[in-house]
């Protein structure tokens, strides 16, 4: 499959009052034309900070890239200068936020703020831009969108905001979209409702999509590939299948086994000891051995890393020594 997207060794770093904190360390993936890429991870693990790199969004101070490169179709978007990046946000890469209400302008309505990233990037006049903006509103289901158009943020439910976000960031039709924690704070049924309609979304438009999330459900609904990222970095990288079945690395063993079965009952969930390693000092070994239930001596010593498990099942657990991805 070729490669939309190709992200090298991305490293991400923030200054603070207490030293430098590395969010994303060595990070390396990629995604195929038309392929949904699963990034799963506790909260704090720097899937939300590898989202904003790809934009190019890190604010600096006190955020900067500091090492890798990111390619789209070969574009090196760590190369482009800040108007030439421009062009690309909305045009041929779109994000989704997870809050909606934080990311909606209160004081304009939704149409409007769809129109004018419309006008913004495609170069319509206001009559055409609304015209524009009204038939997104229809794509992605809201009822009655002409007069929806003129609706405040604060006048829809979380799931018709979440609605108005995806309308935003597909109005110019983008070769990929970032869905960063599409469905939080919605009610279940309504997450299944967000998590269809991107589906049929990406098989309309034809685009990839790269979901951020730490709901493995989400993942086995809409994904064909997963990287469970930790502290950082990705310890394990393959299809949704494999993951389920025969997960490689003791992390996303215990992701799995925490999932709450409606077939068994337990007194307790199972969890993962500890807490995810402080960015501002990151242990030399497996970032996981201090919760690994698996360790070993040499765990403390080196940071494994990846090895080939299998057909496009990567690991990085010396537990799974051999070949070297």
């Amino acid at each position: 499959m070729d490669k939309l997207l190709k992200v090298e060794n991305l490293t991400t770093e923030f200054l603070t009052s207490e030293g430098l904190a590395r969010a994303v360390d060595r990070f390396s993936f990629d995604i195929g034309h038309g392929e949904t890429v699963g990034l799963v991870g506790e909260s704090g693990c720097g899937k939300s900070v590898t989202a904003l790199s790809i934009m190019r969004l890190v604010s600096d101070p006190p955020g900067r890239i500091s090492g890798g490169s990111i390619f789209l179709e070969g574009k090196d978007l760590l190369s482009l200068t800040e108007k030439e990046m421009r062009k690309i946000r909305g045009n041929e890469i779109a994000i989704v936020f997870q809050e909606p209400l934080s990311s909606l302008n209160p004081v304009f309505t939704c149409g409007e703020q769809i129109r004018e990233a419309i006008a913004l990037h495609q170069k319509m006049g206001r009559k055409q831009s609304r015209e524009k903006a009204v038939e997104m509103l229809r794509l992605v289901k809201i009822p009655d969108p002409g007069n929806r158009y003129f609706s405040y943020p604060h006048q829809m439910s979380g799931g018709m905001r979440q609605r108005v976000m995806i309308a935003m960031a597909l109005s110019c039709q983008p070769k990929l979209l970032i869905a960063d924690e599409p469905s939080t704070a919605l009610d279940v049924s309504v997450q299944s409702q967000i998590m269809e309609l991107l589906s049929d979304l990406r098989d309309a438009m034809s685009m990839s999509i790269l979901l951020i999330t730490h709901d493995l459900s989400v993942v086995a609904q809409m994904a064909e590939r997963v990287i469970i990222m930790y502290a950082g970095t990705a310890v394990e990288e393959a299809s949704v299948k494999e993951i389920f079945s025969d997960p490689g690395h003791p992390y996303t063993e215990g992701l799995l086994a925490s999932i709450p079965r409606l077939n068994a009952r337990v007194e307790r969930l199972s969890v993962i000891p500890g807490n995810v390693p402080d960015p501002l000092n990151l242990p030399s070994g497996c970032r996981f051995s201090d919760r690994c239930p698996k360790r070993e001596e040499r765990c403390f010593a080196k940071e494994p890393p990846m090895f080939v498990a299998g057909k496009g099942h990567f690991v990085r657990c010396w537990l799974s020594e051999g070949q070297e991805r």
